[in-house]
């Protein structure tokens, strides 16, 4: 039996209520290129990876280039309209005072853009200075870098930890670093058969509310490994 040793969080999609934000800021900067994507399709397709990796497959599918000038161009917007808009999802700081666990955040998002938005909702100082961007340290979800750092860096192991991720890459990146894994859907940004997506790509569980959490990772401490 593996008690529960490190909380490892994403951050937008589970603390932040970004995502729908940042789908809406590329869909309407991407009708500047020529390319229409609905941002409901972009948050369910693409929710989870970096902004240029979502270019590289639209590129892929549409046969466009996109020059570096657009993708700063955007990310600076997402970066503005992050700093003003984005809300923590409901239950966040309640959830984030009940656990007394170990905690760091592991995501795709920059390191600049994380502290952004963290301070802006007020959930920077539950987490600084364990908060860890892909970008910094290796490659991003689905692969496991960022979750790797993280056991490493705490000195624990992948059973010994507990993740909540919104997306599939997120769920794919955290299972490959052995981790556990809840799923999330509580977000504006969730969609018809996110849960059974989030299943499907290795999660435990799924709860759409953060308030559930806590129990949910004291009930894994008594579950069995794989």
């Amino acid at each position: 039996m593996a008690k529960p040793q490190l909380i490892i969080f994403d951050c937008d999609g589970v603390l932040i209520d970004s995502e729908v934000i940042a789908a809406k800021v590329q869909s309407e900067m991407l009708l500047e290129e020529g390319i229409e994507l609905d941002a409901g399709e972009s948050a369910a397709r693409f929710a989870g990876l970096t902004w240029k990796t979502i270019l590289d497959r639209l590129g892929e599918e549409t046969g466009h280039r996109f020059s570096e000038a657009f993708m700063n161009r955007v990310d600076a917007e997402i970066d503005r309209r992050l700093g003003t808009e984005a809300e923590e999802v409901a239950g966040a700081r309640e959830m984030l005072e009940r656990l007394d666990l170990p905690r760091c955040i592991c995501s795709n998002s920059s390191a600049a853009r994380l502290e952004l938005e963290l301070d802006h909702v007020g959930l920077w100082d539950f987490f600084r200075p364990n908060v860890f961007s892909a970008g910094d340290v290796g490659r991003a979800k689905p692969a496991p870098d960022v979750f790797l750092h993280a056991l490493k860096k705490f000195e624990v192991t992948g059973p010994q930890s507990v993740v909540i991720e919104d997306s599939v890459h997120g769920v794919t990146g955290a299972r490959a670093a052995g981790c556990r894994v809840v799923g999330f859907t509580g977000a504006g940004h969730s969609y018809p058969g996110h849960a059974d997506a989030l299943t499907e790509a290795g999660a435990e569980t799924v709860i759409n509310r953060l308030a559930d959490f806590p129990a949910v990772v004291e009930v894994l401490g008594d579950w069995q490994d794989d």
